[in-house]
């Protein structure tokens, strides 16, 4: 029986599923809601199902049936996608659909320009990203949203590989004119008494309290924040100190006010950079020319702040000829 249904129907439905709203959905995909409107339509045609429940004022809503649909349309898409991947590795080309993924607190340093030099570099790629936290990011590998991401060496499972980048150091951030700010290193004795602004993120938040757990003290919290960009801005203004690993290109916090960076002194380890993808015994094209990328990418970027690079070995692996 020949299919009366095409995958970019679905595409639309499940951007439809996803968004809650026809013209949510057709901003995404780029193209018309009158177009998606019939697409949804002829589906519900074909299939002889009703997918959607239409509220004036709320939008769509899936039925019972329209969200059964709607995880076997995507699991359909996905696996369409993936023939991208065959074709590229039989022709040896890279190309096709790549989901990356990247710890939201430093995101915003390393993803933009990474990014759009692979891109440039291999302009048959897709990429489509997603800055999330760390436990965000460990599920979504773990569900095969994400081909990969870009993260530390936090908490990972044993049913994943990691390919390390680059060693960050733990830091201090001050604000300008804090009595700290001349040190050449900080004790975590100093800071337990002094009033902290806790990045408050899943595993980060463990990793960072761990400085004082491990030498028996409790940091004194005044202050939490699931943004990093926040927490720069919290501590240049006075409510406290912060501890981070990814130090930014410049001294300033978002709203302007100067900072003060002075590495952390104590037995808390410094934590990796790297890629984090499921373990596979067959790894694409394209998966791989990204990780390669990466390695040249931290190496030509130098250091960001005062972190040591260690993916050169790893390069000089990848590369041939080097």
């Amino acid at each position: 029986m020949p299919l009366r249904f095409t995958l970019r129907q679905l595409e639309y439905f499940v951007a439809v599923g996803e968004a809650g709203s026809i013209a949510k959905a057709a901003e995404q995909v780029n193209v018309s809601p009158p177009s998606i409107s019939a697409s949804i339509a002829q589906l519900e045609t074909e299939f002889g199902v009703q997918l959607f429940v239409r509220k004036h004022s709320h939008g769509l809503s899936l039925t019972p049936g329209g969200r059964v649909f709607l995880k076997e349309a995507a699991r359909l898409l996905n696996d369409a996608d993936a023939l991208h991947d065959v074709a590229g590795d039989i022709a040896e080309k890279v190309r096709g659909p790549l989901a990356l993924g990247c710890l939201l607190t430093f995101a915003q340093i390393v993803l933009p320009a990474l990014r759009m030099k692979f891109e440039r570099a291999y302009p048959d790629v897709r990429v489509r990203q997603f800055e999330r936290n760390q436990g965000q990011l460990l599920e979504m590998l773990q569900r095969g949203e994400i081909d990969l991401a870009l993260t530390y060496d936090l908490e990972l499972s044993q049913d994943m590989t990691f390919e390390p980048l680059m060693l960050v150091p733990a830091y201090v951030m001050l604000p300008e004119g804090h009595r700290f700010a001349g040190k050449a290193s900080i004790t975590t004795e100093e800071l337990a008494h002094e009033p902290m602004v806790l990045l408050d993120l899943p595993f980060s938040r463990e990793y960072f309290l761990s400085a004082f757990h491990q030498r028996g003290m409790r940091p004194n919290i005044a202050e939490r924040t699931g943004d990093i960009a926040v927490m720069r801005s919290m501590v240049a203004n006075g409510f406290g100190y912060g501890i981070a690993n990814m130090r930014p290109l410049n001294t300033l916090a978002p709203d302007g006010k100067p900072l003060v960076f002075v590495p952390l002194d104590g037995d808390l380890r410094p934590l990796t950079m790297g890629v984090a993808l499921p373990n596979s015994e067959h790894r694409t094209q394209t998966v791989q020319a990204f990780i390669d990328h990466c390695r040249h990418f931290v190496v030509e970027q130098g250091v960001f702040g005062t972190e040591r690079v260690v993916a050169k070995q790893s390069l000089a692996r990848a590369v041939p000829g080097k």
